[in-house]
């Protein structure tokens, strides 16, 4: 048996909604993970699933939706900015470490996709997470020009805790269809054909809170966003899993390969079929084969 509670809390002058997602009958101080969807998704398109599965592994989830998206405040409607969403993340660590279900030294962080890389750089620059898992992670279509040294990892702090990470008109892609039949004739920020078959699939059902336009915002911060830079300094156990044939430019598995030989904490990767989307549809065997994985890994680190 499992419970959820709707929650809210603030980050970046915004209310995030979302979900605390618990074993039943409730038992104070447990672990817990923190969970946020990928590239404009949201809490009902599948993530909810994987909470659900986490929670009968006697885990808390809290699953909230990014600021601008969903059913979270924030304007403009839409918009898409990985230092917000990182920042979201923090937020969230603060909400839950005050909530008595939770044991706040037992707190990971999990993402998929373009949150897979958020979890690896605020994991980097927060000591509160104890473990992290990432799904499909993007960390780039390609190597950085930049090292991975501690100057960088400073500077990315500063950014990320203190920094004007609002974006320009130069810096802001859209708004623009989040997935397009036919790109060629109709942009979108994301191109392949899985990616809109499975967006309209289930951000297309009722309650989803999903809408298909978005735009992404990379401000011109003193240094990049860029999580692949952040890994060396990751010193807790992080569970990659990557589908070695992601379809998905900007998921590189090459890239991603290489941000896992950087982790200086313990380390797990795993290969899943089924590419970028395989393990979101739920029912289905690769969420199953993920979502098991992943609950034991935590169940795990954080007793």
């Amino acid at each position: 048996m499992i419970a959820e509670t709707a929650v809210e809390f603030s980050s970046e002058g915004a209310v995030l909604r979302g979900r605390l997602v618990m074993p039943s009958p409730d038992v104070a101080r447990r672990p817990a993970v923190i969970m946020a969807h990928g590239t404009s998704a949201t809490v009902e398109m599948v993530m909810i699933e994987y909470a659900r599965v986490f929670a009968r592994a006697g885990l808390v989830a809290l699953v909230y939706d990014h600021r601008n998206l969903g059913r979270s405040g924030g304007e403009p409607r839409g918009e898409i900015n990985p230092w917000v969403q990182c920042r979201g993340y923090l937020a969230a660590l603060d909400f839950a470490s005050q909530r008595f279900e939770i044991d706040a030294g037992r707190i990971a962080l999990w993402g998929d996709s373009y949150t897979g890389g958020q979890v690896v750089a605020v994991a980097a620059c927060d000591p509160r997470p104890r473990a992290v898992v990432a799904q499909c992670p993007v960390f780039g279509a390609a190597l950085p020009g930049l090292p991975p040294d501690a100057d960088f990892l400073a500077a990315f702090k500063h950014t990320l805790l203190h920094g004007d990470v609002a974006g320009t008109p130069e810096t802001t892609t859209g708004p623009l269809p989040v997935v397009s039949f036919d790109p060629s004739s109709i942009p979108s920020l994301l191109a392949p054909i899985q990616a809109f078959r499975w967006f309209i699939d289930y951000g297309g059902r009722p309650g989803s809170g999903w809408f298909n336009r978005v735009s992404r915002v990379i401000p011109p911060t003193p240094v990049p966003y860029a999580p692949i830079l952040c890994a060396p300094f990751v010193r807790v156990p992080v569970l990659l899993m990557v589908a070695p044939e992601d379809e998905m430019a900007h998921a590189n598995v090459e890239v991603t390969r290489h941000a896992y030989g950087l982790l200086a904490g313990p380390k797990r990767w795993v290969d899943i079929d089924g590419g970028h989307f395989g393990l979101l549809y739920h029912p289905g065997a690769r969420f199953d084969e993920a979502a098991g994985i992943q609950a034991d890994f935590l169940q795990q680190l954080l007793p």
